[in-house]
């Protein structure tokens, strides 16, 4: 996208110089790294006050004409906004300098117009949903599938077990109070958390507890999301079963080393804040993320601390280890490329101020990951950070995209009252390009949030999707 195809430039030196201020007037350009370059546009403009504000659009973060009423700080031809971390010279008709921040090149000339937000494109809605299987409750919890039977638990404080071909329910177990994590799956047991501070391990042919164990955190609180409080809570440990021992953080901060046989603790690492997200897993390490805003690395048979690495916000995502790298996003609207032995930083790739709460996928050389203010599913380069593609899905993207062949799927949350327009629902897109195929639509049922939260996941020619209403859907493999 170009500019001449959005904005006309003026002509007239005259237009520029009758203003008062030639800082004055509306704006368009385009700011970034050599890793993505986006669009942006600001108009600076006098209140009844005489006070000199600004207007803010930004495609990308889906922001569009926003009325802004930061400090704008003059100083010659130098003009600072501290907020937004913007920091341009005014030059005749052309604004240059830094926005967000110093590491970010920003280059606007004088327009006569600003872009519009776009109505939302008609696509095909794909085909219809095979069946609907209510839980009850809300689930946020991506389910998990194996040999045809999906296992998910709801706010309902019940953990299901339902065919994934007929959407039957094959048991249910009562735990007694709410589930938001998923559950890990083995041939023989199914293992969840829930709020009343205990991690069970159930028989997964009938669902009959085989033990429980004590994670501590029965007592530690939850934000649920809310339209003007945004410190959002509604995720939740997932255990991870490798080599018969489960590792599941807890909301008081303790990540737990379980024996999955005997239940019983081998070992525990405590950090300074609420671990929501499941751990990674490979040979040598565990690696996950805190509330404390770091992330660690443990030796997986002692628990003794390797490496940690502040990422300067909240970590709710789950890591991804790849090639000797660990990828995670933060709530500082970054993501990171960590180098899995030493805990350093390889890149990052700021997300224009959106949360990165989704766990990257990658496939072919290619990383995909979702997101969330930022409404889009992007592919990027996992050797440097290079954003291919983004593609916006109209909601918020928490989980993680599903590859299957040249295909993509998205599942996609929405919220109101919100600063952002939403569009719940569930998308496929192009895999090389990220064009928008299909998407079906899931209703704004009322509440402050609907849609999906978690990840769609496939079961055969199945893709299985629960949503924050409290349904597990079945759609058909397109």
């Amino acid at each position: 996208m170009v500019i001449s195809a959005f904005a006309t430039r003026s002509t007239s030196v005259h237009a520029a110089s009758a203003a008062t201020d030639p800082l004055e007037g509306k704006w368009w350009g385009t700011a970034g790294t050599d890793k993505e370059r986006i669009e942006v546009g600001f108009e600076f403009r006098r209140d009844d006050t005489g006070t000199l504000r600004m207007r803010f659009t930004q495609p990308i973060t889906n922001v569009f004409d926003y009325p802004d009423t930061s400090e704008i700080v003059r100083d010659g031809d130098r003009v600072v906004v501290e907020p937004f971390a913007l920091s341009l010279t005014l030059e005749g008709d052309t604004l240059s300098g830094t926005f967000p921040g110093p590491k970010s090149k920003a280059l606007l000339t004088r327009v006569n117009s600003i872009p519009v937000e776009s109505p939302i494109p008609d696509v095909p809605t794909g085909p219809a949903p095979l069946w609907q299987t209510r839980l009850g409750g809300q689930v946020f919890a991506t389910p998990a599938v194996l040999d045809g039977v999906a296992y998910v638990g709801g706010t309902g404080g019940v953990f299901n077990a339902v065919d994934t071909v007929k959407g039957e329910i094959r048991w249910t177990f009562s735990a007694g109070a709410p589930i938001f994590g998923g559950a890990a799956v083995t041939s023989d047991a199914v293992f969840f958390a829930s709020d009343n501070g205990y991690l069970y391990k159930l028989d997964r042919v009938n669902g009959q507890q085989v033990w429980r164990y004590a994670l501590g955190d029965a007592e530690v609180p939850r934000i649920l999301p809310h339209p003007t409080v945004f410190d959002w809570d509604w995720q939740a440990a997932t255990p991870v079963v490798a080599d018969e021992v489960i590792y599941v953080g807890s909301g008081e901060g303790s990540l737990h080393a379980i024996d999955a046989t005997s239940g019983q603790r081998k070992w525990r690492f405590g950090t300074n804040g609420k671990i929501r997200n499941a751990v990674a897993v490979d040979a040598e390490r565990v690696v996950f993320g805190s509330a404390d805003h770091f992330v660690y690395a443990l030796d997986r048979n002692s628990g003794v601390e390797r490496w940690r690495y502040d990422t300067r916000a909240d970590v709710n995502a789950t890591p991804l280890i790849e090639d000797g790298r660990v990828y995670i996003g933060n709530r500082g609207a970054g993501l990171f490329a960590l180098d899995a032995n030493t805990g350093e930083e390889v890149w990052r790739l700021y997300f224009w101020g959106s949360w990165v709460e989704s766990t990257p996928v990658i496939s072919d050389g290619v990383l995909y990951v979702g997101s969330s203010d930022l409404r889009r599913v992007s592919a990027i380069d996992p050797s440097n950070g290079k954003v291919h593609w983004r593609s916006d899905v109209r909601g918020w993207t928490w989980g993680t995209p599903l590859l299957v062949g040249d295909r993509i799927y998205a599942g996609a949350a929405g919220g109101a009252p919100y600063f952002v327009k939403h569009q719940a629902s569930l998308s496929t897109l192009d895999r090389e390009t990220g064009k928008l195929l299909s998407r079906w639509p899931l209703a704004d049922t009322g509440g402050h949030q609907w849609g999906i939260a978690g990840s769609p996941v496939r079961s055969g020619d199945h893709i299985i999707v629960a949503t924050i209403e409290g349904s597990l859907f079945s759609f058909p493999l397109q």
